[in-house]
């Protein structure tokens, strides 16, 4: 029996280490657009440049979604298909992702799929697909892998620290004066993903270093307790040290990993901030995560 696991750019892991026999992975490209340009955001993708560009540009950036067709291509050819998506909260992925679904279902009624809506993105979902990858090597069936990671997904969460909000600006979504301040001040904008996939600012920490305080300030508040930390960074290596230092210093034999962002969720963190995902002791969502 094949297996695909499938999740969209909301997703930084381009590849996975140690891939499950009769599996592969899929990562299906959202696209970033600032101003006539269309940036696909695949491995190909040079963030940097696309990082500069947005920078440069006066005119208002946005993500898009794959289409259905996308993510119709990436699940066929398999038996069992998991797929996760970025939040449909910020995204109309997780739309394109069900409609595809349908449309599998269509055309090969006998295949078993799952979508699942993150509620959030990055170091999160992430922290999915590694565990996927981990109950299918295990020779687990559909259904038990399906069960398990409902209940994962609903016990990992996300923080974010953000050093810098242009787009917000451009998008109208935060006041120039807000946005001009929070750079001047060298304020820090930390927040978690809300139970309905949505950001939600907690802190406005005054440097990096009481930004980290603060995200270490809510990984205890969640229970966390030592379990797996993946930190997506927009080149910002620093505070993955810094925040990794703060675990070791209470879980010294805590998984601590860091990546770079993908193309879209460097669009939402922008430089220096980070989209961190981590395993809780206990429940934090209560909705079901499967469509």
């Amino acid at each position: 029996m094949k297996w695909k696991i499938i999740a969209d750019s909301g997703c930084d892991l381009r590849e996975i280490e140690n891939l499950a026999p009769n599996t592969e992975y899929i990562n299906v490209p959202l696209t970033v657009q600032v101003g006539e340009k269309h940036y696909k955001d695949d491995a190909t993708l040079d963030i940097d440049a696309m990082m500069i560009e947005m920078y440069e540009s006066k005119e208002k950036t946005a993500s898009a979604c794959p289409s259905p067709d996308a993510f119709l291509e990436a699940y066929r050819g398999a038996e069992n298909v998991i797929a996760i998506t970025i939040t449909g909260g910020l995204s109309g992925s997780q739309n394109s992702a069900q409609l595809a679904k349908k449309m599998l279902l269509e055309e090969a009624p006998e295949t078993n799929i799952e979508v699942f809506d993150s509620l959030s993105a990055s170091g999160e979902m992430v922290l999915f697909v590694q565990k996927a990858n981990e109950l299918i090597a295990q020779g687990l069936s559909f259904e038990e892998v399906v069960a398990a990671l409902k209940e994962y997904l609903a016990s990992t969460k996300l923080l974010f620290a953000l050093a810098r909000v242009d787009n917000l600006v451009k998008n109208g979504r935060l006041n120039k004066l807000v946005g001009a301040v929070i750079g001047m001040l060298n304020i820090r904008l930390v927040g978690d993903a809300s139970p309905e996939g949505t950001l939600n600012l907690l802190h406005k920490a005054k440097g990096q270093k009481k930004a980290v305080q603060a995200v270490w300030s809510e990984m205890k508040k969640n229970g966390y307790k030592g379990g797996r930390v993946v930190i997506s960074h927009c080149s910002n290596p620093e505070i993955c040290g810094l925040i990794q230092a703060a675990v070791h210093s209470e879980f010294p034999d805590a998984d601590v990993s860091s990546i770079h962002t993908s193309g879209v969720c460097s669009y939402y963190a922008e430089q220096g901030g980070i989209l961190m995902g981590y395993e809780a002791s206990s429940k934090t969502r209560k909705d079901s995560l499967i469509k």
